[in-house]
């Protein structure tokens, strides 16, 4: 069983930046695929970035490309995402999750583990 953890969420003025993190415990951290997905309210979640287990491949949303960054660090268990050039639509509660090694990682079905959650608010 995996236990993930995000932290790093809070009050940012667009345009401003935020660094998510995301702390694994309870398995193999290396082994899993991480991504980053988002629910603004009312809306369904949607994916936002995910990376390989290796780190040798990532993916994003057409919506963040270019401004998030997703990265990893398998000897600290930990995913990041870098959050630049916020814009008031990137606002929702923001989910880590842990899947298989392979799989379709832009897909919320593919992840076996998620976290609670952190909020993110961006303001006008």
């Amino acid at each position: 069983q995996v236990q993930l953890v995000e932290s790093g969420g809070g009050l940012v003025q667009a345009g401003g930046s935020l660094r998510l993190s995301c702390a694994a415990s309870g398995g193999t951290f290396s082994s899993y695929a991480m991504g980053w997905f988002r629910q603004a309210p009312g809306k369904e979640r949607e994916f936002v970035a995910a990376i390989s287990w290796s780190a040798g491949s990532t993916y994003y949303a057409d919506s963040v490309k270019g401004r998030f960054t997703i990265s990893r660090d398998n000897a600290k268990n930990t995913v990041y995402l870098q959050m630049n050039c916020l814009k008031p639509e990137d606002t929702a509660v923001y989910y880590c999750a842990a899947g298989p090694m392979y799989g379709a990682l832009r897909h919320r079905g593919t992840y076996d583990y998620w976290g609670q959650g952190t909020q993110v608010t961006v303001s006008s």
